[in-house]
């Protein structure tokens, strides 16, 4: 089947680009003589970025965890319409499609994010992944964001976005409403190039659009036309939110939040040497297991001390996450934001993980299963970047203590560069410099 982007037009906005670009910097400056020359629309929107205090350069925020993610898209509505949206949008190959499809929340927050590889992977490093905030709130005018602000369909093109990073691009979104109380909500998008913004690309989103509402309306329909289904009682409890923070810190810390409250507790050496490892061993470890991961030989007499005294620590802090034994493993799920990186490279945000990753996983630490995992995550950067990074990420990443002595990195950095682009003569010093080592 034929894409509905596949014919690909020259859609000019209605001022040239310069003259926005002229306008964006004049207004974020303070000084608005040039917005006579934008549309009006877009005009509004810049002002409540501004209002809003959004940076013109930056990555958006991410919500939702992986975890988190999955468990949220299962239970929002247009979860049981995504087949519709797909074949709407990105019927055919989806991975040479051209363009990015995006189905996001009413709070602006992406949730499915297809379509394009190479599109994906290029719209990914500047934070365009799910389980990122596109509201206007978080990263200005944007054509998802503005079109749940405004409540319509809009198309935005390249300069007219307020940040910087995502102005090579071009999209149109419409909001998708509750067939019966009309109440927003979520929105899909469209992004590419000049194809992603045609007056023939707003046609088809809004149409789409309006087909998930009526396919909504349907299935609740015949929901409530079949008997309801018994269920067995729910238990409510407080939501709770716990991830230890293990990059670039040798104490890490343990962030307990829930509706109620939010604490910190910084844990030992030790103390995060253990969590940590039961936090990545979520099936459980024998007593020999942990012992040998932690102090690297059969420690059994000494380890189990520790333990009580860890036991100790998360009955008063985290008692949801109280160790229990035979094997040890922790009574709840616990995040790490060194597996919350990963996570990123696997959804494509690039720039967002090499952000989020402060240094290596507990880098004074001599444990087995620390050094182990702190390797592993250290290659599937470096490796990730390698393969799907654009330069811009892949430069910040030389920079880094991780990249600064990669000759890969460097070569690759050169490579990607443009010949006459002012960056490739450090490089090339750099590179010198480590063949002389």
């Amino acid at each position: 089947m034929t894409s509905p982007w596949s014919t690909r037009l020259d859609v000019a906005p209605a001022t040239s680009r310069l003259l926005i670009e002229r306008a964006h910097d004049e207004l974020v400056a303070g000084d608005d003589r040039r917005l006579a020359d934008v549309r009006p629309l877009v005009r509004e929107s810049w002002r409540r970025a501004l209002a809003s205090a959004v940076g013109p350069e930056g990555l958006p925020r991410l919500d939702l965890t992986a975890d988190e993610l999955e468990a949220y898209r299962r239970a929002h509505p247009l979860a049981d319409v995504m087949d519709m949206v797909r074949a709407l949008l990105l019927p055919g190959s989806a991975e040479e499609s051209g363009v990015v499809v995006a189905v996001g929340d009413a709070a602006g927050r992406l949730l499915w994010v297809e379509g394009d590889r190479g599109v994906r992977t290029l719209t990914g490093d500047m934070g365009f992944v799910a389980g990122a905030n596109w509201s206007e709130d978080a990263v200005g005018t944007s054509a998802p964001g503005t079109a749940l602000a405004l409540d319509r369909s809009v198309q935005i093109r390249q300069a007219e976005h307020f940040n910087r990073l995502v102005q090579p691009w071009s999209c149109t979104a419409a909001p998708v409403h509750d067939p019966e109380t009309r109440r927003l909500i979520g929105v899909i998008d469209v992004t590419g190039g000049s194809e992603a913004v045609t007056p023939q690309a707003q046609l088809l989103v809004d149409a789409a659009a309006r087909a998930v509402e009526g396919e909504l309306l349907v299935t609740r329909l015949r929901a409530r036309a079949a008997p309801p289904p018994s269920r067995p009682a729910r238990r409510t409890a407080t939501p709770q939110r716990t991830i230890l923070r293990v990059l670039g810190r040798d104490r890490a810390l343990l962030e307990v939040s829930s509706h109620a409250a939010e604490h910190i507790v910084e844990l030992s050496a030790r103390h995060a040497e253990i969590l940590l490892m039961l936090a990545v061993h979520r099936e459980g470890l024998s007593a020999e297991a942990l012992a040998e991961l932690v102090y690297g030989d059969d420690a059994t007499d000494t380890l189990r001390p520790e333990m009580t005294r860890l036991r100790k620590v998360l009955e008063r802090a985290a008692p949801h996450l109280a160790p229990q034994s035979r094997p040890y493993r922790l009574a709840a799920p616990l995040e790490t934001d060194a597996q919350h990186v990963l996570s990123l490279l696997d959804r494509g945000a690039h720039r967002v993980a090499l952000a989020a990753c402060p240094g290596p996983v507990l880098p004074d630490s001599d444990a087995p299963g620390v050094a182990e995992l702190r390797d592993s995550v250290r290659r599937a950067i470096r490796e990730s970047l390698l393969a799907e990074a654009g330069v811009d990420v892949l430069l910040a990443y030389a920079d880094t203590a991780g990249g600064s002595d990669d000759a890969e990195v460097l070569r690759e950095c050169l490579r990607l560069l443009p010949a006459r682009s002012p960056r490739r003569a450090a490089l090339v010093a750099r590179l010198e410099r480590l063949e002389e080592r």
